[in-house]
């Protein structure tokens, strides 16, 4: 059975709670405010921007002790011919250690910042064409409203921060938006200090084409996302990856458009996995899934192919139980089988059972199958 009311209290269990987000917020605010008020980097900045799953819609609540986390994007007018990615990233050295002393480490591709209450990822990018300067300081880029708030955004620079709709000229300027075609924007390009060498990347392009694939699903898609993340978090620690967004993007390659709910969405998302990729499963393979906006950037290239054995195994069973949960049409036996998919924060079905929609009013009926290895739930 599909559950709606209980996957809606599922839903608001492993999203975010109020305090994580108000957070994030103080983070991500805090860091953007200092950085822009920092004298020696104030002639190079442009704008700063959310990207990641905070922004996408697809973050939920960190599990145990873990720490919400934050991705910060700062579009600087440093040229690639003057910074190389090592230049480029040591200007910011300074700044960090005034404000975030010992908190900081140097990364790949980004500084990552560790507060007692929040994990902040902060990527730099070189200097963008003259022509995307507008956009790229226009609320539809610099605006903190994740895709579930604000359901009418378009990458276009009339679109209003919610926050803003207040002003008189807003109504005026949301159906320009909305009228207009959507600004084509281009990757950004930043620094890989391993390589040495500039990357390019599209955050705007991911965030797109999230609403759109959220639009074509009824608004289930970033909830079937959640769901997922939520079943693998709560269910192994290994392997490692695929997560975060590699995770996401292999969700958004298999979950079909037109679903009716969001327990529709993981069933036919997961089945679709397995099928998708059986064969490069027995020939020792792994999935090569294009990054949005850039076609070049593969986001399953650190993914081992032994990794994503175990993850597809681990997907497996997953699928077959969560077929079953839907299937069923007793109450109860199909939240219990939920429950068994997604753990503790999925609601308790009544007791009493009762018939879905062919009103069998049957009680708790005993699993038909064998319980499902690796679910952390039969031992």
């Amino acid at each position: 059975m599909e559950l709606p009311t209980d996957f809606k209290d599922f839903l608001q269990e492993i999203r975010p709670t109020e305090n994580q987000r108000s957070d994030l917020q103080t983070g991500h605010k805090t860091l953007r405010e200092r950085l822009n008020a920092y004298e020696d980097l104030k002639k190079c900045l442009i704008s700063d921007f959310l990207q990641g799953s905070y922004r996408r819609a697809t973050a939920i609540r960190p599990k145990g002790d873990r720490r919400s986390d934050v991705d910060i994007i700062v579009v600087t007018k440093l040229s690639e011919e003057e910074y190389s990615p090592v230049k480029a990233m040591d200007l910011f050295k300074p700044f960090l250690d005034k404000h975030y002393k010992n908190k900081w480490r140097q990364q790949g591709r980004s500084f990552g910042i560790e507060l007692s209450y929040v994990e902040l990822d902060l990527v730099l990018t070189s200097a963008p064409s003259d022509a995307e300067i507008g956009i790229l300081r226009s609320d539809a880029v610099t605006s903190d409203d994740d895709l579930e708030e604000a359901k009418d955004w378009r990458l276009h620079s009339s679109w209003v921060a919610l926050g803003s709709r207040y002003q008189s000229d807003a109504r005026t300027l949301l159906v320009k938006a909305n009228e207009q075609d959507e600004w084509k924007a281009q990757p950004l390009h930043i620094p890989d200090r391993d390589a040495n060498k500039w990357e390019p990347t599209h955050p705007l392009a991911q965030i797109t084409w999230t609403r759109d694939k959220n639009a074509r699903t009824d608004r289930h898609f970033v909830n079937v996302v959640k769901a997922i993340k939520w079943w693998r978090v709560e269910n192994y620690e290994a392997p490692k990856h695929p997560k975060g967004f590699p995770l996401e993007r292999l969700i958004g390659e298999c979950c079909p458009d037109g679903i009716t709910g969001v327990g529709d969405g993981v069933v036919k998302t997961l089945e679709k996995i397995v099928s998708e990729y059986a064969q490069t499963v027995l020939v020792g393979g792994k999935p090569s899934l294009p990054d949005y906006g850039v076609s070049t950037h593969d986001v399953f290239k650190r993914i081992s192919a032994d990794d994503f054995k175990k993850f597809y195994d681990q997907v497996k069973d997953g699928a077959a139980l969560a077929r079953r949960a839907f299937d069923s049409q007793d109450r109860t036996e199909s939240g219990n089988l939920w429950r068994d998919l997604f753990g503790s924060k999925f609601p308790k079905p009544p007791e009493n059972g009762g018939g879905g929609s062919r009103g069998s009013g049957r009680g708790y009926t005993p699993p038909t199958g064998p319980a499902v290895p690796g679910s952390g739930r039969f031992a």
